[in-house]
């Protein structure tokens, strides 16, 4: 006898056939519910518009109202009409020309803009009903799931006529005009549309209404629905029992689980399958003993030959893939960089050669970015090394995400060599090659693509860190032909970009390499111009312009260039901070800084105090220990020495910084902040930092002749200072009208060229004389007034 049980492919056919019937009869449902709710949703509409029509029809008494437009009239009858039904969310009263008289709605639909009389009236003649809906509006917060399901709000606007048996437009008319004219309509020729009533139906507000009837015709729905599934399963399952038991027994025959014959009750198909079942069962029994020795026999043989095969192919596996990590790591580590994965100088020189070659051959453009990061051994020597690895990193992924694949020599493949566009030479510096480029004009785009990402803000140890980038342009075979000259040229472009104050891209041009031949010349004479004493100091007085006192100096350093003469700092200090020299040359100048004022002093002269400027490179954690040696070794008091900090320095915030300040200050020496505002612009150091002073820049100075913009951004520069307590020294005062306006802001204390340029020390002394810039003031106040004098007699 065999099992009860259903089969699951006899279940799936009897599963599909109950699916069907139920979906049928849910879409029959849903037409059903949709059909009754939208005829019911019209019904309720059009009675709504009857209504409201009745209603206008109704009261005579609404020309009054139009006429007289009494407030508290005109908002009693819109309340009527917004009473009519919960779906009217507004009544407004229009006059003949489409001015609003009065308006009443519903709290949540004040929002709502109202229509224009134009839009709702075109194309209709004045006693015509005009219905305009439009789209959007709001709806009660409790009906807002159901505007999404209805496909949002829409705004019937109904206008209905307000008809007056008394021309409107006559002067004088009474109460008991309108009276006589309704008690005596035999005696009216004619009608006055005198105004308009527009009632708003919300279709949100409307479906509501609707859903008693929607929810009784799903209920009905639900009822059918059940009837058949009932239905439908009684039905299959007198269907599919014979074949869920002929199923049952062929998996069992598979199995080898049926081993007895057949005893099926049924007729026809059934009984057939059922004989040719019970034949198939005694031939398997018989086979099936046969052949459970034989794959005995089989299966251990096999058993014991594929454990061999496993072994000898794991050994195999293990020695492959250990060949492949090492070849992996050996190439990687010959062509790759490790620090950031980049190709390195070996692989992108092979690769840019075949490049040139291959463009030679087609007469296309190649063209070379060669990429610098500013500045970078600042943040070296600020943040650490590994601070400046992960720095490269980020800067490389930004070159990598910035170059398009139409920029690039190789992309969009599974390789590494999907990389060789973007390349690291080492250290802070990186190539970008452009392939198939029309001009040297597309480069130049590219480059200012990725000058701007390299300078977006990192975030480099919990540190906001800003970096800027020079890019260098070459394009070959304009410019080389070959790898080394193109690189060289790249590279030249690079240099000059720095030289023109970083932060730029510079296109190759062969004037660059004359003047690189003049910087290396400079170079190597500035790495001997400390050793054979060919630096000076020239000093600027400090004076206090209401009583000419000099109240300091500052120290200037000058290179007295044996063939060249005077050299301008501009021109060698980046030098000497990019080759490192900035250190000797900053702590020369602090030494002699510092013994030029004791020989002055022994010399007689009075000099309150010297100021020494200070490189962001000088400030690192031996300098404090420098300056302390320098005041010890030339005797100077700590008090008459002043260190000038740029913002670049201040600004960092680090602790090793503010202590590195503070470790001065316990010195005895004077800080002062050096060209305040025409650098990072951050005021939070001002009050962390114990500074002295604070030092207005020449720029201020010079924009003062610009506009009021200019001036009371200086004037808020003097109110910041002086409510920190900070004394205040002007630079680059050069017009006697400059001086005057600081001197109006109560600021005296000047440096520039209206009292002296920098001179050496032997010209110094002279301007230490007493009363040497009063006698100067007053030459200066005279020549002013004479200016004056004259400025007025040629106006008169």
């Amino acid at each position: 006898m065999c099992s009860a049980q259903t089969d699951p492919f006899v279940v799936s056919i009897a599963s599909k056939i109950n699916v069907l019937i139920a979906l049928l009869a849910v879409l029959a449902g849903l037409v059903l519910t949709a059909f009754v709710g939208q005829r019911d949703y019209s019904y309720q509409r059009d009675a709504l518009i009857l209504s409201v029509s009745s209603l206008v029809g109704s009261q005579p008494h609404l020309q009054l109202t139009s006429y007289y437009r009494e407030s508290a009239e005109v908002k009693s009858t819109l309340e009527e009409f917004l009473a009519l039904s919960p779906a009217v969310k507004r009544a407004v009263l229009f006059d003949g020309q489409g001015e609003v008289i009065g308006e009443e709605s519903y709290s949540w639909a004040e929002g709502d803009a109202l229509p224009r009389f134009i839009d709702m009236r075109k194309d209709l003649s004045p006693v015509d009903r005009g219905i305009y809906t439009t789209s959007g509006g709001a709806v009660p917060e409790d009906l807002e799931l159901l505007s999404k399901l209805t496909l949002g709000e829409k705004t019937t606007s109904l206008t209905l006529p307000i008809i007056s048996v008394v021309d409107p437009t006559k002067k004088g008319l009474g109460r008991e005009d309108f009276a006589a004219a309704l008690a005596y309509p035999e005696l009216v020729s004619s009608v006055y549309v005198i105004a308009y009533l527009d009632v708003e139906i919300s279709s949100t507000a409307l479906w509501s209404l609707t859903l008693p009837t929607v929810a009784l015709s799903s209920g009905i729905g639900l009822v059918v629905l059940f009837l058949f599934w009932l239905l439908t399963r009684s039905i299959t399952r007198r269907i599919t029992a014979p074949l869920g038991m002929l199923a049952q027994v062929a998996d069992d025959i598979a199995s080898g689980k049926q081993t007895e014959p057949l005893r099926i009750r049924g007729s026809g198909e059934v009984r057939d399958i059922a004989e040719v079942l019970n034949g198939i069962i005694t031939g398997l029994h018989s086979y099936t003993r046969q052949m459970d020795t034989d794959r005995k026999m089989l299966s251990m043989k096999v058993d014991e030959r594929t454990e061999q095969l496993s072994r000898r192919k794991e050994e195999l596996d293990s020695a492959e893939q250990k060949v492949t990590e090492t070849r992996s790591k050996l190439r990687h580590a010959a062509y790759f960089d490790n620090l950031t994965s980049l190709p390195n100088r070996k692989l992108f020189t092979e690769q840019l050669t075949l490049l040139l070659r291959l463009a030679q051959r087609g007469n296309q453009n190649v063209g070379l970015l060669h990429v610098d990061i500013d500045n970078f051994k600042r943040i070296n020597d600020s943040l650490g090394a590994t601070a400046g690895d992960q720095l490269l990193r980020e800067v490389s992924e930004r070159l990598a995400a910035g170059v398009r694949d139409s920029d690039v020599l190789h992309r969009g493949t599974d390789d590494e060599s999907s990389l060789m566009d973007l390349s690291r030479l080492g250290g802070d510096e990186f190539t970008v090659v452009l392939n198939h480029i029309e001009s040297i004009d597309m480069a130049k785009r590219v480059a200012d693509r990725l000058a701007s990402s390299i300078a977006e803000p990192y975030l480099i140890d919990r540190q906001e860190v800003i970096v800027s980038s020079s890019i260098g342009i070459a394009l070959a075979p304009d410019h080389a032909a070959d790898v080394e000259t193109l690189l060289r040229a790249a590279n030249t472009a690079m240099v000059n970009a720095k030289k023109r104050g970083r932060n730029r891209v510079v296109i190759y041009d062969d004037s660059m390499e004359s003047a690189n031949r003049e910087r290396l010349q400079l170079e190597n004479d500035l790495r001997r111009a400390v050793e054979l004493d060919q630096l000076l100091l020239h000093y600027q007085p400090q004076v206090d312009a209401l009583d000419g006192r000099v109240t300091g100096a500052e120290s200037l350093v000058r290179w007295n260039h044996p063939k060249q003469g005077l050299i301008p700092p501009f021109k060698w200090i980046p030098i000497a901070e990019e080759m490192g020299l900035i250190e000797d040359v900053g702590e020369w100048v602090l030494r002699r800084a510092c013994a030029d004022l004791v020989e002055l002093r022994a010399q007689g002269h009075s000099l309150p105090k010297v100021s020494v400027n200070v490189s962001a490179l000088q400030f690192h954690d031996e300098f404090v220990a420098t300056v302390s040696s320098a005041l010890q070794d030339s005797g100077l008091p700590p008090e008459s020495l002043e260190v000038e900090l740029t913002e670049g320095i201040m600004v960092s915030n680090q602790e090793s910084v503010v202590s590195m300040v503070q470790n001065l200050k316990d010195l005895g020496i004077r800080l002062s902040i050096d060209d305040f505002g025409t650098g990072y612009s951050s005021l939070s150091y001002l009050t962390r930092f114990p500074l002295d002073e604070l030092k207005i820049d020449r720029s201020f100075v010079l924009g003062l002749a610009k506009g009021s913009q200019d001036v009371e951004l200086v004037r808020a520069i003097i109110a910041m200072a002086k409510s920190l307590g900070l004394e205040i020294v002007v630079e680059g005062v050069e017009r006697m009208e400059d001086l005057e306006f600081f001197l109006g802001q109560g600021v005296s204390v000047i440096q520039g060229f209206l009292f002296s340029q920098p001179v050496p020390l032997t010209q110094l002394s002279p301007l230490l004389a007493p009363e040497h810039f009063l006698r100067q003031l007053q030459r200066l106040q005279g020549s002013q007034t004479k200016d004056d004098d004259a400025i007025t007699l040629e106006e008169a």
